[in-house]
């Protein structure tokens, strides 16, 4: 189970990083909804400080912490295989 909770939170920093979401560029979380686990993952990351949550009035939005950029890309390149490799 914890190798699972760790590869969702791979997931949600690797489409973060496609989307080029660093520091006050930003994803609303709705868009998120499809990963399990959401919020335990999303909870773990911040307390890793690796996302930054954004609050708005009308919605709750994530990026990722650019403090932390060599370590977040690690950290999805040793959970997701596949993305090294290609």
């Amino acid at each position: 189970m914890q190798s699972d909770i760790e590869t969702i939170k791979a997931q949600i920093m690797w489409k973060l990083v496609r989307k080029g979401n660093w520091g006050h560029c930003y994803d609303r979380l709705e868009h998120f909804k499809r990963f399990p686990m959401l919020d335990k993952a999303i909870k773990e990351l911040v307390k890793q400080e690796w996302i930054i949550i954004h609050k708005k009035s009308r919605f709750k939005a994530i990026s990722l912490n650019p403090k932390y950029k060599y370590e977040i890309i690690k950290f999805i390149e040793d959970k997701m295989k596949y993305i090294k490799e290609s």
